[in-house]
């Protein structure tokens, strides 16, 4: 078996190192020293880049300007975008984008995806729930307007949305809100809302890494049915998505962090020789190496399990995806903080200098390592998936 990237995968990547070599990670003020967010917008002038190297574009569909390429190709690109903690929305964009591309009618996508392969349109998505801690799927109902349409179904009329998503990246700076909800008879639906609608509040969060957030409020907020995606399995595979792309975050910054680690060790002098030599250092440096190969074997596999088609629901498997999705999160995040509590351990007082980059990494991956559930709530996941799906 050949488990090397295509072609198309290492020119991406390429594309992203070359974008992203020019990013400072302390380009805004530290989290450490801000009271409130670092910044009040996402860093606009690397997003013009991303999309002017075609990278915005790089999953969207051929017709749509795109490159059609899958969620592999987007995860490679995000590991890199961690590597220098580049403040701009990719996964919420690129993963609402790709559900849109897979999901949604022929105007929906003909409408979203052209102007967010150009950079003009930007998406997030409310998952965290009511919140942070229940399925983002029940923290928002969806009903029918009696008062329009005369359809039954979902694609004609206007619908109201009621509740509440908490922790929601950049949904300020959004264009529209990707908003997971319930009908009457439990099925999920995807709702895309505009920040501005009229019933919709904004309340400023702040992220562990500094960043905005927001918990979305919806109080009968009326959108067209034409921004409802109905599809059966569009939230849960959406939700997958977001989840594998934590991971390529989680395994971006966590490389990083132990490179940083070797030059500093590497330098770094006791008793005469750098400490890099000495045993109980190499043992830990050696460790937190292995957890992020296997970050990286167990991300690989739930992002080429979420499959290439439009419209699919993923590969097959003796499991179903989620079962790979909770095992590389699973990784993600206890690997990542294994890794940057090493490499605090062994950058010593200099770990938590605000004028050395370190603590920001801390930061982040201690925002990565909750967002869309722990290691537990994985672990517990995966115990159904085994339970319902015994291995003979």
């Amino acid at each position: 078996m050949d488990f090397t990237f295509t072609e198309e995968q290492r020119a991406a990547t390429e594309a992203a190192e070359a974008v992203f070599a020019g990013v400072a990670p302390d380009a805004v003020p530290s989290p450490a020293l801000t009271r409130g967010a670092v910044a009040e917008d996402f860093d606009r002038a690397l997003w013009s880049r991303l999309a002017g190297a075609d990278l915005l574009s790089l999953v969207l569909a051929e017709e749509h300007g795109g490159a059609g390429l899958d969620p592999l190709a987007l995860c490679l690109v995000l590991r890199e975008s961690a590597k220098v903690l580049a403040r701009v929305p990719l996964l919420e964009t690129a993963a609402v984008a790709l559900a849109v591309d897979r999901y949604g009618g022929d105007a929906l996508r003909a409408r979203l995806l052209p102007p967010v392969g150009r950079g003009d349109l930007v998406l997030t998505v409310g998952a965290s729930g009511r919140t942070g801690h229940d399925p983002a799927e029940l923290a928002v109902t969806a009903r029918r307007d009696t008062g329009t349409g005369t359809g039954t179904g979902t694609g004609t009329g206007q619908w109201v949305l009621d509740g509440v998503q908490t922790a929601v990246p950049w949904a300020q700076s959004a264009d529209l809100i990707a908003v997971p909800a319930r009908l009457d008879g439990g099925r999920a639906v995807l709702a895309l809302v505009p920040p501005d609608s009229a019933g919709a509040v904004l309340a400023e969060q702040i992220s562990t890494s500094g960043e905005r957030f927001a918990e979305l409020s919806l109080d009968s907020v009326r959108i067209d049915a034409s921004g409802l995606i109905d599809a059966e399995g569009a939230w849960e595979w959406l939700r997958l998505l977001l989840t594998t792309g934590t991971c390529a975050l989680a395994l971006g910054l966590g490389e990083r962090v132990l490179s940083m680690t070797a030059e500093y060790t590497g330098k770094r002098e006791q008793f005469g020789f750098p400490i890099a030599t000495f045993q109980a250092v190499a043992v830990q440096a050696a460790d937190r190496y292995i957890d992020l190969r296997a970050m990286a074997a167990t991300l690989w596999q739930a992002a080429w399990r979420l499959g290439p088609a439009r419209g699919s629901a993923g590969l097959g498997g003796p499991l179903p995806v989620a079962a790979d999705v909770a095992v590389a999160k699973i990784w993600a995040s206890e690997g990542v903080r294994r890794v940057v509590q090493t490499a605090q351990h062994l950058h010593g007082g200099f770990g938590a200098d605000t004028d050395y980059a370190l603590h920001r990494y801390h930061a982040w991956a201690k925002q990565l390592e909750l967002s869309l559930g722990p290691a537990a709530a994985h672990e517990e996941a995966l115990g159904d998936l085994l339970a319902a799906h015994p291995l003979d």
